[in-house]
């Protein structure tokens, strides 16, 4: 029976023919992205949904069928999809991460443009017939700094258009190398340093625990006076009400936005603020871009449904049908590695090497690195998957090397991740046992072995008696259930490392406590 597709937001009729050409047959009813009802009603109907940001893809959406394989978003953003219910019925989520970034990247400019010459409100006035020519004071681009808070994909386009625009571009992001930016021909500097040298900033980066709200009352008090701030990448990113005092008091020059925190945005605190101009999120709202999109989904879904093809997913390694057994444990080994170096890493990374022996180094190691360098990347871009994530390495300038050699140690398998930093070398290793199951079994050096759980407790210490007694007693008195134990050290009375599973995240005052502990020199708190 041939795969059945439904388009329920509006994509290209090229995008339906694709879909044909592959043998599948497609209902196009843009309509049912809008009615919920009606499209739980009939998703059981369906092997594949391609949808845009209109179709809400919940979790009651999601129980209402067994036979959904697969929902591919045309856009970059998926948070209309509830991606972990997506997973646990075996859903595969795909997106489009590239198709986009140029349109976006010309819309922050033309952004910047619009407000720095107050270009809607003069439009306005004008046609008004008001002739108010003395009114609009404008500010020029030429020789002004413009501060990028994230310097991805669409951010380094956004750069290479300001410097040909003879603007001067700082760029805080943490995953960008010195070496990247110089190619780049900007400067790489922290937050509160772009602060203090911006005259025009503007966001690009994704919204997650660690950049929401990364501009707000305090951020903007070490900014310039009349500062301009530009942003087309997430709502939530700048916190809306420290904007508004901040633009009637003149403090900011002006402001551009073309997401917010709550869309659509028919009311907003910022709604009528002195020198702002507001979009409907219209950062990927190009003819090209559109259609860009939703021939790419179409492409993915289509091969993913007729020749089990995976790309661009979000929550399935891009392994083959072939591979899948064998290589699967390894994928999920790799991928935790990753994920703890880069919970443990606050600077910025300049290189990444993996080292694979015995038989792992026979098997397709370019899925493996992949599924390494997502879990790095992972803690601050939640939607990197394993195709985008040597990309935006890349993107990133960190160097990515793999070494392969024949067993040498006691392990039959055998998977080591580096992290290269500008102050230091940190390294992670691990293998799957007989039950396929993955194991921690270095870290920095130090033996020992560890099944990571979904919350994780990672402390290193001085090897001095007291540090566990003082360590079970904090976690006790607060509540916190300890699921399992493991303990390395170099030697009698040098440095240390504990790493527990916890049932449940551990308190931020219980981990200040941990840290007061004199043995100890590290706490954090992971999850897997």
């Amino acid at each position: 029976m041939a795969p059945k597709v439904l388009i329920s937001d509006s994509l290209s009729p090229a995008a339906v023919q694709i879909f044909k050409d592959y043998g599948c047959e497609v209902d196009f009813l843009p309509e049912v992205g809008k009615d919920k009802e009606k499209l739980r009603e009939i998703i059981g109907q369906y092997d594949g949904l391609a949808i845009r940001s209109a179709t809400k893809v919940t979790e009651k959406i999601i129980e209402a069928t067994d036979r959904l394989k697969v929902v591919g978003r045309a856009g970059i953003g998926v948070d209309n999809v509830d991606i972990p219910a997506a997973t646990a019925k075996g859903i595969v989520v795909m997106n489009t991460p590239f198709g986009n970034a140029i349109t976006t990247a010309e819309h922050a400019i033309s952004m910047m443009f619009a407000v720095a010459r107050q270009i809607p409100a003069a439009d306005v006035s004008t046609q008004a017939g008001k002739w108010e020519k003395s009114k609009f004071m404008g500010t020029e681009i030429t020789g002004k700094t413009l501060g990028l808070i994230g310097c991805g994909n669409i951010g380094s386009i956004v750069a290479d258009r300001a410097r040909g625009l003879k603007m001067k571009v700082v760029a805080f992001d943490p995953f960008l190398s010195q070496e990247r930016a110089v190619e780049l021909g900007i400067e790489k500097a922290e937050l509160d340093t772009l602060f203090a040298k911006a005259d025009f900033i503007t966001l690009h980066t994704p919204l997650t625990d660690k950049t929401r709200n990364i501009i707000d009352e305090d951020a903007i008090g070490k900014m310039k006076d009349g500062v301009y701030i530009i942003n087309c990448a997430r709502g939530g990113l700048v916190n809306e009400a420290a904007l508004r005092t901040a633009l009637d008091s003149g403090k900011v020059g002006g402001a551009a936005m073309d997401v917010f925190a709550v869309e659509p945005a028919k009311e907003n605190p910022l709604f009528g603020a002195p020198n702002l101009i507001c979009t409907p999120h219209l950062g990927a709202s190009t003819t090209e871009a559109q259609e860009n999109v939703a021939l790419q989904v179409a492409e993915q879904m289509a091969d993913y449904l007729v020749n089990g093809a995976v790309s661009n997913a979000l929550n399935m390694p891009s392994i083959t049908a072939e591979e899948a057994p064998k290589l699967t444990p390894f994928v999920k080994l790799a991928e935790q590695l990753g994920s703890f170096a880069g919970q443990a890493t606050e600077s910025g990374i300049k290189a990444i090497r993996l080292e694979y022996e015995g038989d792992v180094a026979e098997m397709n190691v370019k899925a493996l690195t992949a599924a390494a360098l997502t879990g790095v990347l992972r803690p601050l871009l939640q939607t990197v998957n394993m195709v985008s994530a040597p990309a935006m390495a890349k993107e990133r300038g960190i160097q990515i090397e793999d070494v392969r050699r024949e067993q040498q140690g006691v392990y039959e398998n055998y998977i080591r991740l580096t992290v290269v930093t500008d102050r230091q070398e940190r390294s992670v290793a691990g293998t799957v046992f007989s039950d396929g199951k993955p194991r921690i079994i270095q870290i920095k050096g130090i033996n020992m072995e560890a099944e990571l759980g979904q919350n994780m407790l990672y402390v290193t210490n001085d090897d001095k008696p007291g540090f566990i007694g003082q360590l079970g007693s904090i976690l006790g008195s607060a509540g916190v259930n300890i699921a399992t134990f493991n303990l390395g050290r170099k030697a009698e009375g040098e440095q240390a490392i504990c790493l527990c599973e916890v049932d449940g995240e551990i308190p931020a005052e219980v981990l200040e406590k941990i840290e007061k502990i004199d043995q100890v020199n590290q706490v954090k708190q992971m999850k897997f």
